[in-house]
């Protein structure tokens, strides 16, 4: 099977290799439709996550068609069409019974990172019972897509952790794809003012088309500025840092206000300076978190009662021959223009 594979930092290949089979007997090979890229790949081409290794066949996310089961499987079958979680969940540990599947003691985030991922023609998905969805007839299966990590990850990390409330002020500082899925879903809880920054005018743009209110270039290092004369010196309720730099957690620290909540969702590869000198007596919580997808069958129900439209975060498809070029359009997004790009397989 051709499958998308890291060979190390900034180095990659589509290469042909042996289709997965049933290792386990929970497990379930899958035969995808529709995979697509995240940041969160791009971070691992950098050299980020340490967890994953050369050779691994990238991607987490994805839709597609049961090809076979383990014996132990019983909540699908041969040709059942599924929803991939980027969290594999056994449903069984300490974690998994607390809902924080993403540190399931043997599942949580591995997809394509230390197993083989979604970017291939097959992928084998652990704890196939408690880490697929069925996907209903007649949806819409790109839109679907989104709900492998994207939505779930912007809802989860950034609006519930955020603490985001009717009337409050939120800031959402990067309006790539995740920071845009968190403004989508923070809208369920209708903040008065959604302030989005970036250094992209195309992506401010896309940002107020979707719901923000205001939005600020922060490349003239004046954003801060602008926030805090926006709140009238109060500053946010909720930041939302959805970029994983320096300095983007850092503009967080500087537009929160008293009382206020920091969440973080960027995968951060470098050290951040945390600046206690000013936030110490100011009662503010930061919040850090790995996707759960513990949202999934809510945004599922959200998506097809059309309260939300994910199809508006896709840009751009590809077939998985091109997923070279595909890679190379979503790294390079300020030309590109690319939000969420479709694999087709």
């Amino acid at each position: 099977m051709k499958a998308f594979v890291y060979q190390g930092p900034g180095k990659k290949s589509l290469e042909n290799r042996t289709k997965p089979e049933i290792i386990a007997p929970t497990d379930a090979i899958v035969r995808l439709s529709k995979t697509t890229i995240c940041g969160t790949d791009l971070h691992i081409l950098k050299g980020d996550v340490a967890s994953c290794q050369p050779g691994r066949i990238l991607g987490h996310e994805g839709v597609g068609v049961i090809e076979s089961t383990g014996a132990a499987v019983s909540n699908f079958k041969v040709g059942d069409h599924v929803l991939i979680s980027c969290i594999s969940a056994c449903g069984k540990c300490e974690f998994c019974r607390k809902q924080m599947f993403s540190h399931c003691t043997t599942g949580g985030w591995i997809l394509g990172n230390t197993i083989d991922g979604t970017q291939a023609e097959f992928v084998r998905i652990p704890y196939a019972d408690t880490s697929l969805y069925p996907i209903p007839a007649g949806a819409d299966e790109e839109a679907l897509v989104m709900l492998s990590d994207i939505l779930p990850t912007g809802f989860e990390c950034g609006v519930l952790n955020g603490k985001v409330q009717p009337g409050s002020t939120i800031a959402i500082v990067g309006a790539g794809p995740i920071g845009l899925a968190a403004l989508l879903t923070a809208q369920f809880y209708s903040p008065a003012e959604i302030i989005v920054l970036d250094l992209d005018d195309n992506r401010l743009a896309v940002a107020r088309k979707f719901g923000a209110t205001s939005t600020f270039n922060s490349a003239d290092g004046k954003a801060a500025e602008a926030v805090m004369t926006l709140t009238h010196g109060r500053g946010v309720d909720t930041a939302i840092e959805a970029v994983g730099i320096p300095a983007t957690f850092e503009l967080c620290e500087q537009i929160i206000g008293a009382g206020g909540t920091i969440a973080n969702i960027g995968v951060h590869g470098t050290k951040v300076d945390l600046h206690l000198e000013n936030l110490w007596d100011r009662n503010i919580t930061i919040t850090t978190r790995l996707v759960d997808a513990v949202s999934t069958p809510m945004l599922l129900k959200s998506v097809a009662s059309k309260k939300i439209d994910p199809q508006l975060l896709i840009t751009h498809r590809f077939s998985l021959d091109h997923i070279l070029d595909a890679y190379d359009t979503f790294s390079h997004a300020a030309d590109t223009h690319a939000l969420k790009v479709i694999i087709e397989v």
